[in-house]
């Protein structure tokens, strides 16, 4: 880093209500109306204070819809120094003590409007997983597909409750879920704020345009959503975008079945996939289909394909 860029990062924290915004966000993202509440000051005077971070390097802005979340940032040169920073911070203080203290309201807070929506729709999530194999059993099929000692980053595509994400983060990846419901992401978020894993985040974005301009994970998840998807084959298709070279991917899906209530009454537009119609889909995103697991269980297969991108490869965006 140059020894101007590290004045200007220094210079942008060198502020009381800075400091607080950076101990703050240690602790995990949050939007511009939970940090006012917390530190008691006006929107604008604390959205001032958050561009100069921001402009510094040392958080990142993430807008979701009408709302914006921050966070620390997590490449780049003013990632480092933040980290340093935070870890120089004095939390022993009173005032960054009260602020922790405002911080786990709001994790409070958001676990109970979480739980509100998710008791609204449990009745559906347990009708579903009543007509599988039992979740866990998916999730060890999911974990031996995915080698997570060579994994460094991981995107769980269509997030959901974040279990993907926590289940990856738990074992040491830099796990990122996206999600476009708001709804979901406020339940991920709530979930994975109980486990404290500082490497797993959730964003909103549309899985047809995932913000990432090139290769940017080494493994990519697509867990019990392409079925909801109307072009399944273009969803895999920006997966593999995203993906490194060497990377694998991982969807797990039903296989073919006749439930055609799932479609009246939960939205299900694709009632399964055959092996062959997902093989097509991955051949066509440039990477190599995998043997196929099939774990069946109750009314419902579930099925995990997992395809390889070739070393060396590299995407039009990145060259």
């Amino acid at each position: 880093m140059a020894l101007t860029n590290l004045l200007d990062a220094l210079k942008a924290a060198a502020e009381p209500t800075r400091l607080r915004l950076l101990a703050l966000l240690a602790q995990g993202e949050m939007t511009v109306s939970e940090l006012t509440d917390v530190l008691g000051q006006s929107q604008p005077r604390v959205s001032r204070h958050l561009k100069l971070l921001c402009d510094a390097g040392l958080l990142e802005r993430l807008p979701e819809g009408s709302w914006v979340f921050y966070r620390l940032s997590r490449e780049g040169e003013g990632a480092a120094v933040a980290r340093r920073l935070v870890e120089m911070l004095p939390y022993e203080d009173p005032v960054v003590a009260r602020d922790l203290q405002g911080f786990l309201a709001v994790r409070d807070q958001r676990a109970e409007t979480a739980a509100e929506y998710f008791s609204r729709n449990a009745a559906h999530w347990n009708e579903i997983r009543s007509l599988h194999i039992d979740e866990r059993e998916v999730e060890q099929a999911l974990l031996k597909l995915v080698p997570v000692d060579r994994v460094v980053d991981l995107l769980d595509i269509g997030t959901g409750t974040g279990r993907i994400v926590e289940l990856f983060g738990d074992r040491g990846v830099n796990a990122t879920g996206v999600d476009l419901s708001r709804e979901m992401l406020s339940v991920a978020r709530a979930n994975l704020a109980r486990t404290n894993l500082k490497n797993c985040y959730v964003r909103q974005c549309d899985m047809y345009r995932l913000p990432w301009p090139g290769p940017s994970f080494d493994a990519v998840t697509v867990h019990q959503v392409l079925h909801f998807a109307d072009d399944p084959g273009r969803v895999i298709g920006e997966a593999a975008r995203v993906l490194r070279p060497g990377g694998r991917i991982v969807i797990a899906d039903f296989a073919p079945h006749d439930l055609d209530h799932l479609r009246r009454e939960h939205a299900h537009r694709r009632l399964g996939f055959a092996d062959s119609e997902i093989a097509g889909w991955i051949r066509e995103a440039g990477l190599v289909p995998q043997p196929v697991v099939h774990l069946p269980g109750g009314k419902l297969t579930v099925s995990l394909w997992a395809a390889d991108k070739p070393a060396g490869e590299m995407s039009q965006a990145a060259e």
